[in-house]
């Protein structure tokens, strides 16, 4: 059983290192396991503690994610170290909850266009699956932190502007489900600073002691303008990328998620302690450039 706290404590920005994960979904090329593992252990010596390194999809469709369980085994042998992974559907919280993860992460759009497009299900489909999952994990010999991500929290580039009525609606529709901690998306990177630090107040109302995560893109250059926003709020939770990768299949003309050294650098720079050494891991592009050459790197 991984404790709330123990992932999320109150002292410090727990930042989520997301590469492995929104970084590997469009790829045409991706890391070997040993240039994955090397990732892994290189960041865990730059002070990285969280690493969501995966999605559990069949692996004739997304065989960039098939050796989930093994990377997740590889951080639980790491000191106070901990792994995340999305399962989005059924079969795929069943797989997680076989694992020794420390948190699964199932997602919420907050746009029935986006919903359907990225998991094949309705939005009321897909609280459902939420609460399904929140009895499997609560049902499980070993139980993971239970995270539900809201995606296109901040505007949608497959349907119509996205209302905050809406988020709300899925952030109470999730908490009531069975989650332990609520994230909003800035998916198609649309959001801007005081928009960002708004929905964070709102956010953070409704979680009230609950921690409450951020998911930034910075298709338009702000990304880290609307992580200070909301850290400024209260937020502890911010999801960033090694050097610039990640981006959403079903988002068009979003770009990666924000840099994660550029993360850490703006969290010592607001007093807020990471554990994280952004210099040193600007050195652990180089393993993963050579085997992603059709990604961007910052």
């Amino acid at each position: 059983m991984t404790e709330l706290r123990a992932l999320y404590p109150n002292d410090r920005a727990m930042l989520r290192e997301v590469g492995l994960r929104d970084g590997r979904q469009l790829v045409k090329t991706f890391p070997s396991m040993a240039t994955k593992l090397e990732w892994i252990k290189r960041e865990y010596t730059a002070g990285v503690r969280h690493c969501e390194i995966g999605s559990f999809l069949p692996a004739p469709r997304m065989p960039q994610f098939a050796d989930e369980r093994e990377l997740i085994a590889k951080v639980r042998k790491l000191e106070e170290a901990f792994s995340s992974a999305l399962a989005l559907n059924e079969h795929g919280a069943a797989d997680v909850l076989d694992t020794k993860v420390d948190e699964i992460v199932c997602v919420v759009s907050a746009t029935e266009e986006h919903s359907h497009a990225n998991t094949r299900r309705s939005r009321s489909a897909a609280v459902e699956l939420v609460r399904k999952t929140a009895a499997f994990r609560d049902a499980s010999v070993h139980k993971p932190v239970f995270m539900a991500g809201i995606a296109m929290a901040f505007g949608c580039s497959v349907s119509e502007p996205v209302a905050q009525s809406a988020v709300l609606q899925r952030t109470e529709q999730c908490l009531t489900a069975g989650v332990d901690v609520v994230g909003v998306a800035d998916t198609a990177g649309f959001a801007g600073p005081n928009q960002v630090a708004e929905l964070s107040r709102k956010i953070q109302g409704i979680c009230g002691a609950r921690p409450y995560n951020i998911h930034p893109h910075d298709t338009r250059g702000l990304g880290l303008a609307n992580s200070s926003a909301t850290l400024d709020i209260g937020a502890r939770i911010i999801d960033g990328a090694l050097g610039d990768l990640g981006g959403c299949p079903f988002a068009p003309g979003a770009s990666g998620s924000i840099v994660f050294e550029d993360l850490i650098f703006l969290c010592e720079t607001k007093g807020i302690p990471t554990g994280g050494d952004g210099e040193t891991l600007t050195g652990v592009r180089i393993i993963t450039k050579k085997e992603m050459p059709d990604k961007h790197f910052y």
